[in-house]
């Protein structure tokens, strides 16, 4: 697609969808429903175009919900499906004009109970079928989980995998240990990663700590391989939507248009076939 395309936000309404990791004392900014009124405000807000809507339970229903909004401004979901089941039969039980709407899978790999889930044999069967399908997985881990994301990838070179938040550094002290697992990734040509998370570096004043970290990202992935993401409404608790559209704006002055053009819209729009 044309324009700039936002690869990372978030809609929900806590009476279908709760959210209890919300702490209203700790998080009060986004303790609150968040509708496609609000998404259109934001991307307005920071000059972009559109936004890839990523779910925020592990919940078909949610999906469902997902992609029955009308807004033209979400160009395109990634929703969830169980892994472990019949992936094709899943994803055909879609209304068809919603199936068109379905750009990714992911699964919160970060919470799951089973830290072992991402390695499972019937997993790996499932991404089989997201492949069969056209679908990228969103990758959502602790940098302690890297290695085995990469291992993963490594093994699944027929699936687009894109590691969300550039692998939760922004969760961590042991930023060589979480270095050394990004480039393992990144060493795998079908991993992608999204410039997101990453709101209250900004806001803590760290922007020598943010441009090392984005650095690497660029150094390891290459603009074609990366994509901006606000992770709004959440980047309302660090910075700000704005700040933060802001703040890669300076990272990445330095490159030549086409690599910029690349991280503000065409690897997302490639990578989730929006427009294609």
């Amino acid at each position: 697609m044309s324009g700039s395309l936002d690869a990372h936000v978030h809609l929900w309404n806590r009476r279908t969808d709760p959210q209890p990791w919300i702490d209203p004392a700790t998080m009060a900014a986004i303790d609150r429903d968040f509708a496609p009124g609000d998404l259109e405000r934001m991307l307005d807000s920071t000059g972009i175009q559109a936004a890839v809507v990523v779910q925020s339970s592990n919940s078909a229903a949610e999906t469902r919900r997902l992609l029955a909004h009308p807004s033209p401004r979400i160009a395109g979901v990634v929703g969830w499906i169980d892994l472990t089941g019949d992936v094709a039969a899943q994803v055909d039980a879609l209304d068809p004009a919603a199936r068109a709407r379905l750009v990714g899978i992911r699964h919160l790999v970060h919470i799951d109970p089973d830290p072992g889930w991402l390695s499972r044999p019937e997993v790996a069967t499932g991404l089989k079928g997201l492949a069969a399908r056209g679908l990228g997985f969103d990758l959502v881990v602790r940098s302690w989980q890297l290695p085995s994301a990469a291992a993963v990838v490594s093994a699944h070179p027929e699936v687009r995998f894109v590691v969300d938040h550039l692998g939760g550094i922004a969760e961590t002290g042991d930023t060589a240990g979480w270095e050394a697992g990004l480039r393992e990734l990144a060493a795998r040509p079908n991993a992608y990663a999204k410039i997101s998370g990453l709101a209250g570096m900004p806001r803590d004043g760290d922007r020598a700590g943010l441009r090392r970290v984005v650095g690497v990202a660029l150094e390891a992935f290459g603009p074609q391989r990366l994509m901006y993401g606000s992770d709004w409404p959440l980047a309302e608790l660090g910075a700000g939507a704005v700040a933060w559209r802001g703040a890669v704006e300076e990272l990445i002055g330095q490159l030549a248009v086409p690599e910029r053009q690349a991280i503000w819209s065409g690897t997302a729009s490639a990578f989730y076939r929006i427009g294609a």
